[in-house]
């Protein structure tokens, strides 16, 4: 197969789907997939017009997803934007959809990717910038994962871990990517409680609330981010973060635990600190210590290395953060601040000037690039 007369197509057949009303990012998505079908099927059949059966397959995979995209919004509509305390009775087709995507004939990474695309609704880049791969490795595994099922009967739901993964991302994504998925994720996180007694079904439910619980603190009137040190508590939802409390005890006096309720506790005891500066940072670091030993991820030992900072003092926490990949997302950042807190402000200031380049979302990186003028006004004064 010619990967050549491939690579130089995507340029018109983008202009093709667009002009036809695509915007320029469901446009990529669709050719994206369109291009991992032809490395799979023009080997054995190659076809006489390229470029048409390239548009052709594109132009059908981008009206799929619109259909699937507007089917999950109408979904969304039936939910109030903030999620009403208390159990829910029933299940709707939804919440059988995520199981049903993790079906047992596919790994547990391609599910949660597939289950993110099919029924979550978001982007492939989306869903590789969660899993910290390029966006191409993603869309090849999620191609992989359509064909692996396609054929298949889906009378084998999967398990409620994977379903759990993918209800987390989902959340995540909605609490601080361009969708708003939250309080979707926590309607269906409340359903699968309601159904399934499992200590870490309620650990999720309980990190989500009380996450959720400081979501209308974390930005300011004009959108900038406000950060976890500087947000107006009163402001925090204390009912959601008294449910959340409530559900994390009652998962932990179980004895069984998992990484959502290691998570949970260290967002509970954020909520429950009066102000910043009462915060128990040693208990939080020993929770990471927990969730590290659970889960093995960078990314927790990284959010660790801010906790030993704040614990132990900004010296602790570059140790910390020297035995790690500087490549981890938001470790220049991580890096920025801990410098900042040790007095090195010129090295601060240039750290989060670089991170700001890195940023994943316009709001990171406004507010990352104010750190760094912020920091410049004063090394000039």
């Amino acid at each position: 197969m010619d990967e050549a007369l491939l690579r130089s197509l995507i340029p018109s057949v983008l202009g093709v789907l667009v002009r036809r009303g695509a915007d320029f990012a469901a446009a990529e998505d669709a050719v994206q997939d369109a291009l991992v079908e032809a490395i799979r099927a023009w080997p054995a059949d190659p076809p006489r017009d390229p470029k048409g059966w390239l548009v052709t397959v594109a132009w059908r995979r981008f009206l799929d997803a619109t259909r699937a995209d507007a089917a999950r919004r109408r979904r969304e509509d039936l939910v109030d934007e903030e999620p009403t305390p208390g159990p829910t009775s029933t299940v709707d087709d939804t919440l059988q959809l995520y199981f049903l995507c993790a079906h047992p004939s596919l790994t547990p990474s391609s599910a949660v990717a597939l289950t993110l695309r099919a029924v979550g609704g978001l982007t492939t880049r989306q869903i590789a910038q969660a899993y910290l791969v390029p966006e191409a490795t993603m869309a090849q595994r999620i191609s992989r994962a359509k064909r692996t099922v396609s054929g298949v009967r889906f009378d084998q739901p999967g398990d409620v871990a994977t379903v759990l993964r993918v209800l987390y991302l989902v959340f995540n994504e909605g609490y601080s990517g361009d969708v708003d998925l939250a309080a979707e994720a926590i309607r269906l996180a409340r359903q699968l409680a309601a159904v399934i007694d499992h200590p870490e079904v309620a650990g999720l439910l309980a990190l989500m609330l009380l996450h959720h619980a400081r979501r209308a603190s974390r930005t300011a009137p004009d959108g900038s981010l406000v950060p976890l040190a500087e947000q107006d508590r009163g402001r925090w939802d204390t009912t959601s973060i008294a449910e959340g409390i409530q559900l994390l005890q009652a998962a932990l006096a179980r004895d069984r635990l998992g990484e959502f309720q290691a998570q949970a506790a260290i967002a509970a005891l954020h909520a429950d600190a009066r102000t910043a500066e009462e915060t128990d940072w040693v208990q939080i670091v020993e929770w990471y210590d927990e969730l590290a030993r659970l889960t093995d991820s960078p990314v927790v030992r990284l959010n660790r290395a801010v906790a030993v900072g704040e614990a132990d003092g900004p010296r602790a926490g570059l140790a910390a953060l020297a035995a790690l990949a500087d490549t981890l997302p938001r470790y220049t950042a991580v890096a920025a601040y801990l410098h900042e807190r040790d007095g090195n402000l010129a090295t601060a200031a240039r750290l989060y000037a670089e991170a700001a380049h890195q940023a994943p979302n316009l709001a990171e990186r406004d507010h990352l690039t104010r750190q760094a003028a912020r920091l410049n006004t004063h090394l000039s004064r």
